[in-house]
This record gives structure tokens, C-alpha cells and sequence, in this order.
């Protein structure tokens, strides 16, 4: 049966430095990923996200994994999220997914996918829906 979970949460993002010359030439930016959930997800999160930018106004491309550790819907744990996205001149796309037997403790056996919602007033919320293997 698929759940779901919902929420604002805080992120916090800083800048990395490249680990080696050929990433420093390469035009990609590194960012250390620092999150905070509440709502149906009460959990923290760290990770790490690469990025690129076009030379084309809008346009750009990012990954990053974050492992997310805490309480969603109750049950402890941790887990693993992949982050895809795009930018084709503003038109935005995002795909995030639970990686496949990331969770661990009462969270073994997650899977899923997440929705970020960024308002205008730059608020940050989740929408999250889920299952459980049995």
C-alpha cells in the first residue's frame, strides 16, 4: 500500500572545493548538502550535489546523493536519496528516488520517490510517497 508523507523542511548548501585539477578546470560546481525534515519525515539529512551550468541563461543539470536519517511515519532509520535534475532554459525537471535497499533498521524494505516544492518566497517542503516490501 503506497503512503504518504509530507512536510517544510530547512537545507542548507556550501560551496566545496574540488577534490583535483581536472575537476577544477572542469566548470562543475561540488556543494555539501546539510537538510532538516518535519512534518511526516522527522529526520536530517547530509550529502553531497554536483553541477553544471550552461552558458545558456537557464539551462544547467545537477546530481547528489543525501543520506537521510531519522523517523518517517513513525518508523527509525536511515536511507538513501538520488537526486536528477534539469534545467532547459527555466523548464524545470526533478526526479528524486529512494535508492533501491538503502533503509536500514525499521525502514528495511523502503522504496519511493520524493517531490520538492519550492514557493516564491523561497519555503521548502517535501511530498513523499512510499511503500514497504513485505
Amino acid at each position: 500500500m503506497t503512503q504518504h508523507a509530507r512536510g517544510p523542511f530547512e537545507v542548507r548548501l556550501a560551496p566545496q572545493k574540488a577534490d583535483n585539477v581536472q575537476a577544477e578546470g572542469s566548470g562543475h560546481g561540488r556543494m555539501s548538502i546539510d537538510k532538516h525534515f518535519h512534518g511526516d519525515l522527522e529526520a536530517s539529512s547530509q550529502g553531497e550535489m554536483l553541477s553544471f551550468m550552461t552558458s545558456t541563461k537557464g539551462s544547467a543539470g545537477y546530481v547528489a546523493i543525501e543520506k537521510v536519517a531519522g523517523a518517517l511515519g513513525g518508523r527509525k532509520g536511515t536511507f538513501v536519496l538520488q537526486h536528477s535534475g534539469t534545467m532547459d532554459r527555466g523548464a524545470q525537471q526533478l526526479s528524486i528516488a529512494v535508492v533501491p535497499d538503502s533503509g536500514t533498521d525499521e525502514l528495511t524494505g523502503l522504496s519511493g520517490s520524493m517531490t520538492i516544492i519550492i514557493t516564491t518566497d523561497g519555503k521548502h517542503s517535501y511530498e513523499m510517497e512510499y511503500t514497504f516490501a513485505s
